[in-house]
């Protein structure tokens, strides 16, 4: 059974995302850990068993996405997201990517550099015995959504609140029963969420986790001395 791994991201830009780690760490600072975020995603889909998708937020970063990852050691398919809210943006993919033939798809975004290896395991299993599978993140978000039948209208959640998540599931058990819940896991959208991954990512030894542990002490010995990095 072939499982698609979905990557559902924005481009790394200064200036633009991440805004509540922008206003304590500054845009130049930010816009280095949202690339070695996304680093993080692509390297789980580097590892993906399976087709992976990657959707970039605009259809004009799929140039730049092919780009990114000619030097890749597999392929990558390239499906552009739509205008609207995230709940729509995904509603829409999610019907595309079923009228292209794919059945079975793990959701992502670029900002969950916990996820491990079992984590996804975890859920291609889940996916054999349930219509969904959501990981939902402690801060009341949601880190992975996973399902072999279409999404039910997702538009009118509450997305970036922390009643996504709850949210999420009473939908989908209203609508596509049955769902399973898998351990909470954790995003990156405070700044002290980013700071605890000096703690987080101690032991993961992933190249690119090991680039973003680094990253998290070098900034999180800024925030105590009180040196702006961002301008060094």
């Amino acid at each position: 059974m072939d499982i698609t791994l979905v990557l559902v991201h924005k481009k790394p830009e200064l200036g633009t995302g991440k805004q509540r780690l922008a206003a304590q760490f500054g845009t130049e600072l930010t816009f280095r850990i949202a690339q070695a975020l996304l680093a993080c995603a692509l390297e789980d889909a580097i590892e993906w068993p399976d087709s992976v998708v990657l959707a970039p937020a605009e259809p004009y970063d799929t140039d730049w996405m092919q780009e990114l990852t000619n030097s890749f050691s597999r392929d990558f398919t390239v499906v552009p997201q739509i205008e609207g809210n995230l709940g729509q943006r995904l509603n829409a993919l999610d019907q595309k990517l079923r009228s292209q033939g794919l059945k079975h798809l793990v959701y992502i975004g670029s900002d969950a550099p916990g996820l491990t290896t079992e984590d996804y395991d975890t859920a291609r299993e889940a996916l054999n015995h349930y219509n969904v599978a959501l990981m939902p993140a402690i801060d009341g978000g949601v880190v992975l959504m996973a399902n072999r039948v279409a999404w039910p209208d997702l538009s009118a959640l509450p997305w970036s609140t922390e009643q996504l998540g709850a949210a999420l599931v009473r939908k989908c058990q209203m609508d596509i029963h049955p769902v399973h819940i898998l351990h909470k896991s954790y995003d990156i959208d405070e700044p002290q969420d980013f700071l605890r991954l000096v703690n987080r990512l101690t032991a993961d030894d992933r190249p690119s986790r090991r680039t973003l542990h680094k990253l998290a002490v070098e900034i999180a010995s800024t925030q105590k001395t009180g040196h702006n990095l961002s301008h060094a």
